[in-house]
């Protein structure tokens, strides 16, 4: 079954709730059901060792429960088109979330949970999730409620360029701005080959990935920019400004067995603006 509908995870944490308000305002601006999970394990190490009491069972129950009325009545209250549901489920987090989320048009977290040290810019679960869904997946962090600026997309000519394109695309239609699409490269010796030659050949590179887009969405103003350094660098730069970067799940240079690529990494650690990873749909 495809339910197209937001998914988003909250376990209480400040973080959490960026994620929800953000996703909460995604919904808004695409119509999209939005729905909020609370996936919950004991807090107390010894229910899982000496068996769980009816009342530790009850207790664990019942704060879940408030804990996911709590922030649907929030939602609710300051995002008033939006059609949100709760659930409160007893399963490992980032297990229960990809799960939940198998079939949605987006999955939503934050960048660090209740659980999460202090000195950790990303918790296990987020990382979790960005690393193995199979669904477009957004890590909340930075300016979160930034509204001005444009949707940056990382072009590297990768398998999954055109599902971020795709993503930012729809993002910056939604939002009413503009998509400015950036190839980094790094430069060979210019003993080797001239910059002139190795800046048109990147230039020819990122207009061969941008082919359609143009004419695809005539609205949305398209800037294309060649930077020179490492991506991640020069993405989590022009994430000081952008209200949205949006990169592929796994770009070239990547181990073939990674699920998630060092870019995206990156950015999920010290980005100043919301992620968006492109994951790349399941082949039949």
């Amino acid at each position: 079954m495809n339910e197209q509908r937001i998914v988003v995870g909250y376990d209480g944490s400040l973080e959490a709730r960026d994620a929800v308000d953000w996703a909460a305002a995604e919904a808004a601006r695409t119509a999209t059901p939005l729905r909020i999970v609370n996936a919950y394990q004991f807090a107390w190490p010894a229910a899982y060792y000496a068996g769980a009491t009816d009342a530790i069972v009850a207790e664990a129950e019942e704060y879940a429960e408030r804990t996911i009325a709590e922030i649907v009545e929030h939602v609710r209250k300051h995002h008033l088109a939006v059609d949100v549901t709760g659930t409160a489920v007893h399963a490992a987090p980032a297990l229960a979330l990809l799960d939940l989320a198998e079939h949605a048009k987006l999955l939503v977290v934050g960048n660090r949970g209740a659980g999460g040290m202090a000195n950790l810019l990303l918790g296990s679960v987020s990382q979790q999730v960005a690393t193995h869904a199979r669904v477009p997946v957004t890590v909340v962090r930075g300016r979160s409620r930034a509204a001005e600026g444009p949707v940056v997309v990382g072009v590297d000519g990768s398998a999954s360029t055109e599902a971020a394109l795709a993503l930012a695309f729809e993002a910056a239609v939604a939002r009413g701005t503009e998509v400015i699409a950036i190839r980094a490269y790094t430069p060979p010796s210019p003993v080797v080959v001239p910059p002139s030659a190795v800046e048109a050949h990147e230039r020819e590179t990122l207009d061969a990935s941008l082919a359609g887009w143009r004419e695809k969405y005539p609205g949305v103003k398209v800037e294309a920019l060649l930077a020179v350094g490492r991506p991640a660098q020069v993405l989590i730069g022009v994430s000081h400004t952008a209200q949205l970067v949006v990169v592929g799940s796994r770009g070239h240079g990547g181990f073939t067995g990674l699920l998630l690529g060092s870019v995206g990494q990156q950015l999920m650690h010290h980005a100043e603006c919301p992620i968006l990873i492109a994951h790349e749909p399941k082949r039949s």
